[in-house]
């Protein structure tokens, strides 16, 4: 869940009145931000049976890859405290298995569908179809207790977040590696195991063929929310300053996000769900299409930040893409399209020749361009 403020676009939709509809043309893209690429992991599928006990000393856990560590969420700062994941898959379920250094592992809430980071917690964001709209929340703290929500658009765009939504059949344990709530002694941290059934996250997928997105890839973050902490009456607390606020909590993420927002799913890292076992070389390469939509994003913020700071959008495409957009060696061609309801960033891909469309609520789409032949 998001926690820090935002911006007030981020919070209300905006509305746009045009009362003409025209398209303007221009290579180009938007160079005011460096774009650097999420990260990626390759899930492999086991044929292991998996018990879901925290410690992950099945064989195929052992010769699952670990994850880059993690790092602050705004990708500058080395965390306190050192976070990796390994994630598996078969038929029925997508298994995350995640190991958290920590020196003090505390946690008092217990009730489901609470605000599970006002405890330190493990944090799983999925997107499987990859537009930003429709994904999901899980978060789980050091008690087992979860908190799981899906979110029909991003914050900053004012949606609803369905809170009473569930992963039904998922399956979760928490293994500490010293003792809970004792702060008389130094533990070495704890540890997250979790199967989530396909047949829930796929309900999310618009783009989905099939339940298993075998050799395919979906949009995957995570983050570990962590308190300083005072001791109150021997008992665990959030830390607060002087004046009796909580201090800020640290955001450690796997992908950077590079705000301190998780609730922008284009910078999410991608993971694809290789058919070989275990153990296997699988390499996967990000698809230059892929490449574009950053280029498509980049400009959609600063269409935002322009409309927070001017009260007006950007209608001019030579303003707002102002040097020339080159991908794999190949000029990309984007358009600005204004009408009546909103606006649309759109790019026709020099290599698959599918049309990239990016409205203005942020929700992206591809599709086969008609040619009219």
């Amino acid at each position: 869940m998001d926690r820090i403020n935002q911006p007030e676009f981020y919070r209300q939709k905006s509305s746009l009145f045009f009362t003409a509809i025209f398209s303007l043309l221009c290579f180009g893209a938007f160079a005011q931000q460096k774009i650097v690429a999420p990260r990626q992991y390759t899930a492999f599928r086991t044929s292991e049976a998996m018990n879901i006990d925290g410690k992950a000393d099945e064989e195929a856990w052992e010769k699952a890859v670990w994850s880059a560590d993690f790092i602050d969420i705004e990708g500058v700062r080395t965390p306190t405290y050192k976070t990796n994941v390994k994630m598996l898959w078969d038929e029925e379920y997508l298994y995350f298995y995640a190991e958290m250094e920590e020196p003090h592992v505390w946690g008092n809430l217990k009730q489901r569908d609470t605000v599970i980071f006002y405890n330190n917690d493990f944090e799983i964001f999925i997107d499987p179809d990859g537009d930003t709209h429709n994904y999901m929340e899980f978060e789980i703290n050091t008690l087992n207790t979860i908190w799981d929500l899906y979110l029909v658009k991003p914050y900053r765009e004012s949606a609803p977040v369905i809170d009473s939504w569930d992963i039904q059949g998922i399956k979760t344990a928490v293994h500490i590696n010293g003792t809970l709530n004792n702060p008389e002694d130094t533990d070495k941290g704890w540890s997250v195991e979790i199967a989530m059934p396909w047949k829930v996250l796929s309900e999310a997928n618009t783009l989905a063929t099939k339940e298993v997105p075998e050799n395919e890839f979906w949009r995957i973050n995570f983050s570990r929310v962590n308190w300083d902490f005072d001791l109150e009456n021997n008992r665990y607390a959030r830390k607060k300053d002087k004046d009796g606020k909580y201090l800020p909590e640290y955001n450690w993420v796997w992908s950077p996000q590079w705000v301190i927002n998780m609730h922008e799913p284009e910078w999410w890292g991608y993971v694809y769900f290789s058919a070989a076992t275990p153990g296997s070389k699988d390499e996967f390469r990000i698809p230059e299409d892929e490449k574009i939509k950053w280029e498509l994003y980049a400009l959609y913020r600063k269409q935002k930040k322009h409309f927070q700071e001017t009260g007006d959008w950007i209608t001019s495409v030579k303003q707002l893409v102002e040097h020339p957009v080159i991908i794999g060696g190949k000029s990309v061609k984007i358009a600005l399209e204004v009408h009546s309801e909103g606006w649309n960033l759109i790019a026709v891909s020099p290599f698959t020749g599918k049309q990239l469309v990016l409205r203005e609520d942020g929700k992206f789409s591809a599709r086969k361009e008609n040619t009219g032949k």
